[in-house]
Parts: C-alpha cells; structure tokens; sequence
C-alpha cells in the first residue's frame, strides 16, 4: 500500500515536474497566492475577459498540491453550511439565487473541461446519500423534507428497494438522490487547468513561498511581486502566511483507493450510475466509483493538528486505512478481498461558522476566496468567476450573492482549537457507535454538543 505520495490522483498520472519559481521580482497586474482550483479558475477566467491582464500565479509546491489534487471528486451543488444560514440576513430570495448559481456551476465546470479538452474523467452522475440506522433515517428525511421547500434543489426520495436498485448498501434503509452532482478525477483536472492557464499566457511559478502580502506587494522566498490586485486562494494551507494564522481551520480528511474490482464485486455491488455515495453518520463518509473501477473511500482519520500543522505530502497514520476499510467492507461486504493500494490524506479550510466567502476589498486591492469546508470542487469555480467580476468591478448577479464579502471571527488560539476538535470529533464518534446499535430514532446527544462546540 502507498502511503501519501501526495494522492492516489497524483499517483496514478504522475507527479508532475515543477515548473520553474519566481526569477526575482516583478510587476504585474494581478499576483494569485496559491495554484489550487481556487486560483487556476480565477487566472482562468480573469485571462478570458481581459487578454491583456499580467497575472502571476505564487504556488509554494506544484499547482493543484493541496486539497485540489487529493479530494474526493465530487461536484457539488451544495451552499457551504448551507443556504439557510443566509435568509435571517439576506432574504430567501437571495438563498435561492445562491443555490441556482451552484447548479448551473456544475454545469460550468463540464463545459469548460469538454471546451478546454481537460478530460478529468467526468461523469454527471448525481450523488446518493443513505441513511443506515434509524437516527440516520430520520435526519436524512429531516433534511429531505427541508430540501423540497426550495424551488431548485430537485431531489428524490428512494426507499431501501429503489435504494438498492442503484447501490446495493449493506443495512441501508432508504436514500437521497441529487441531480446536480459530477464526478471527477481531482488531479487531471487540477493539471489540465494549469497547463490551460499557462497557455493562456498566464505566469505560473511554482516552488514559491509567499511569506507576506499587504496591498500592493506579495513578498516571497523568490523576490517581490508587485500588483495592482493581490487574490489570496489558499484554503486550508492559509494558516501558513504571516497574520492570518487563526482565520480557517486546516481540517484534514483522509482517504483510500482499493484495487480495480473485478466484475463480480461489481455485479453485487451495482454501482453501474456511478453516482457518488455519502451518508448521514456525524463523521460521515464520502465515496465514488472510478474510472478505472477501484473504490475511492474517505472519512475522517486525524481531523487536526496541533497548531494548524498540515500533512507532509499526504502521508498518514496506518491505522486511519484500517478504519477505513472496515468501514467500506460495512458498507460493501462483497469487497472483504479487496487490496487497499492507497492511502492519503488532504486539508480544507473551515472557517468559524462552517460558512465559505469570496470577498474583495477594492480599497486595498486585496481578495480571496476560501473555506469551503469540503465542498470546494465546484466552489472553487463560482469564486474564480466571482473574484473575476468584483476584480474588474462588474456588477454582476455573481457579486450580489450572500456570500461574498462575508466576514467571520477567528478561531481559538491554542490550546483550545486542538481541543475543541478533540472533544468534537470524540462526540461525532461516540454518537454514531450508539446510533449504529439501532433502536432509537432521535439524534444522540452527544452528537448535539459536538454541534455546540463547533458552532454548526
């Protein structure tokens, strides 16, 4: 079994060789901090309007290192922490808009990889989550029932037949279907867009760390780069540049990729859609079928480090595949053979109140786009184009949705940040092993201070 090498993504294409760093400083219109999606969309879609535009993307490893190259390839339509949180302040009018615009953004992300001729894989598969114990079944109808108050969402009730029909799921007791979901292969779209980027005539310099930034001036291991416009995209890495140590949470999510199944698991199995599969247990799962038909498989394994410390390339604790494992066998029985060939783990940012933000100061010059909570892959696409029109100062649909310029305190200094983890992911635990027992429908309690504690 590998272990880290980044991702099974980036081991399965290759890791690509880097590209050379800042030369010394520089003067350009636009300098992006970070080549993951965030910043890659951004370039891109800020080259499409103004061809004349200097963009200089800052990468510190390779474009498409962090969590863009590790993640579990799911294009969602979901609002990060969800669109509700937005009427008390904005109306359901606004909520609405936003989860209109995270549809057609999926859609996006398909066009621009068949018009670029990225192929990552792509499949408009949709996702099903199920629900595998009665205290799941009912937070999953809870939800469902909440969804279809809202004009755009287009979801679908399966009992456990019409559930099984799809994916035969050991113990799974009904399930949700969501049309407006892709998946993808995470790293060949992450390298299809940089190589599409820089022949755009974006700067793509790799190798670079960004130490600082105030307005005007990203100061570098490399030189300075001065511009106009500053984006900051660095998602769960932010904890990293001088002064925004507590502004997001780098959490951590690890997954596995099993073997290429052979043809019998897959005739028990089912799986023939391809959709993606996620659950409702309090550390809930996250899986797809792959293109090459392996089971990519992920969860929780360490949630967080001690003082927003990241991984190094992806490496993990063994013990996290074992927990995995024995998770998707619950899951699958019919894949109790199956090799584990892959372990890795990623890093997304979770900002205090589970809710993501593009902003953009047109005082300073500076934006940024992050926190996506795990919901990045298409996210990532919406700010790109976001940040392009508030760059540009147009005033679009996009600038007026609720979550741009969205401001959120800080996280705790330490050690209150590691422990609150600690305490909040032990409780998720806790919870969904009594919950797994059966019985009661009502969500455990402990589940419901870890909801406390974390402030979802």
């Amino acid at each position: 079994m590998i272990n880290g090498n980044v991702s099974h993504w980036w081991t399965q294409i290759g890791l690509p060789k880097q590209r050379p760093g800042l030369p010394g400083d520089r003067d350009v219109d636009v300098a992006i901090i970070g080549g993951g999606y965030t910043g890659l969309w951004t370039a891109y879609y800020l080259k499409r309007a103004d061809p004349s535009l200097r963009i200089a993307v800052l990468e510190q490893r390779f474009c498409g290192f962090g969590a863009s190259g590790r993640n579990g390839g799911w294009v969602t339509n979901s609002v990060t922490g969800g669109r509700e949180q937005y009427v008390p302040r904005h109306g359901r009018d606004a909520a609405e808009r936003f989860q209109v615009a995270m549809n057609e953004t999926v859609a996006e992300v398909a066009r621009v990889a068949e018009a670029e001729g990225i192929d990552c894989d792509l499949v408009m598969s949709g996702e099903l989550n199920v629900a595998r114990s009665p205290a799941q079944l009912a937070r999953l109808r809870g939800v469902f029932d909440g969804e279809r108050q809202w004009a755009s969402t287009d979801v679908e009730w399966l009992d456990a037949e019409a559930t099984a029909e799809r994916l035969r799921i050991d113990r799974a007791l009904a399930g949700v279907w969501h049309p407006h979901w892709a998946r993808i292969q995470p790293a060949k779209l992450a390298a299809g867009l940089a190589a599409t980027v820089e022949g755009m005539g974006v700067d793509l310099f790799e190798g670079t760390r960004v130490l600082e930034y105030s307005p005007g001036v990203v100061r570098t291991d490399r030189g300075v780069v001065r511009a106009e416009r500053i984006i900051r995209a660095t998602e769960g890495f932010t904890a990293g540049i001088e002064g925004h140590h507590r502004e997001w949470l780098p959490m951590n999510s690890s997954m596995i990729a099993t073997e290429p199944l052979p043809a019998e698991v897959w005739e028990a199995i089912g799986w023939q859609g391809r959709e993606l599969l996620g659950d409702f247990a309090h550390v809930y799962m996250y899986a797809q079928r792959t293109a090459d038909d392996r089971i990519a498989f992920g969860g929780r394994g360490v949630p967080y480090r001690w003082d927003s410390r990241t991984d190094i390339d992806g490496h993990t604790q063994p013990v996290t595949a074992q927990t995995l494992r024995r998770l998707l066998v619950s899951f699958f029985p019919a894949t109790k053979d199956a090799r584990v060939d892959h372990l890795w783990s990623g890093t997304l940012g979770v900002p205090r109140d589970w809710a993501a933000t593009c902003s953009f100061d047109e005082a300073t010059g500076i934006g940024c786009a992050g926190g996506y909570v795990g919901t990045g892959v298409a996210t990532t696409n919406h700010a790109g184009r976001t940040l392009r029109d508030l760059v540009l100062g147009e005033r679009s649909d996009l600038v007026s949705l609720p979550w741009v310029n969205h401001r959120v305190r800080r996280w705790e200094p330490e050690p209150l940040r590691w422990i609150a983890t600690r305490v909040i992911y032990g409780a998720y635990g806790a919870a969904d092993r009594a919950e797994s027992r059966g019985g009661s429908d009502r969500t455990h309690p402990l589940a419901r201070v870890a909801d406390l504690v974390s402030g979802r």
